[in-house]
Order: C-alpha cells, then structure tokens, then sequence
C-alpha cells in the first residue's frame, strides 16, 4: 500500500482546511520512484463547461511534481518553483477521475529537476509539465515553521 504524504491546513491544493481548495491526497509509489494523487475536479474549476481550467491544472502539476522530491519522507526537501512549462495535450474533463503523477529528474542539495503528468481513465495523458525547483530563503522557511504542526499524514477515512 503507498504512503500517504503530509497534507497541509490551507493550501490551495493539498489543504484540509482550505473551503476553496482541491483537498488532494498524495502517496508515494516508491517501486516506480513516483508520487501519485487521484483527483475528479469538479465544475466551478472549469473554464468552458465541462473542461478543467488550465490554472488548475498548471496547479496541480506544480502541487505534485514539486511533492516527487519529498519520496524519501524527509520534509527538509520542500522546495519552491522558480520555473514551470506546461503542455496541455487534450481538454481534461471535469468530474472525471484523474491521475497526477510526479517524478524527480535530477536534484541536488539546492535544486531540482521534475515532471508531472495528468492522465484520464484511459491512460491518456491531457497536461504534462517540467518544473525547476530551488531550495527557498530562509525567511521562507522560517515562516513555514508556523505552519509544521498542520503538516501531517491524514488517514484517508478522515478527510
């Protein structure tokens, strides 16, 4: 069975608490050196109906490429995003389950290379992105301090 990442309390995606937010669960594959989150968007993030809006998903692939450097469990990996491309490959559908996948390229101690990947029911993959990802400035991660208490594994029977 895959284990489960730490979700956070206000994160557009990842947030527990966030009314607004995606509320994604997200588990390491470690066989497949992956992480993996299953996630149906409903209608209000849509653009024309029916169809998920391309911020979301630039959201989500950002969300869980990013979350590949944290596989080995340590939290000290948190990076943030200094650089994303994204490719919209076919219209991604709302109400619709929907695999985001994300893996480590390269990394080092400061920065990092990932990809992320939406794919439909089918396989098909309908968004995919490159990320650069960099270790953040301390005042950053001096402020992230406030938050760790809310950054914790949720059962999923809790969510």
């Amino acid at each position: 069975m895959p284990e489960k990442q730490p979700n956070s309390r206000m994160c557009f995606v990842c947030g527990l608490q966030n009314p607004a937010g995606l509320k994604m669960a997200i588990y390491n594959d470690v066989e497949n050196r992956q992480v993996v989150s299953t996630v149906i968007v409903p209608e209000h993030f849509q653009s024309y109906p029916g169809i998920v809006h391309g911020g979301i998903l630039a959201t989500m692939l950002d969300e869980v490429s990013g979350r590949a450097v944290l596989i080995d469990g340590s939290d000290e990996n948190l990076m943030v995003t200094v650089k994303l491309e994204v490719k919209y490959r076919q219209p991604t559908p709302t109400l619709t389950p929907l695999t985001v996948i994300g893996q480590v390229v390269s990394m080092s101690d400061t920065r990092a290379k990932v990809h992320g990947e939406i794919r439909l029911p089918d396989g098909t993959i309908s968004a995919e992105a490159d990320a650069l990802l960099a270790r953040p400035p301390e005042s950053i991660r001096d402020n992230w301090e406030n938050e760790r208490q809310y950054w914790k594994v949720v059962p999923d029977t809790e969510t």
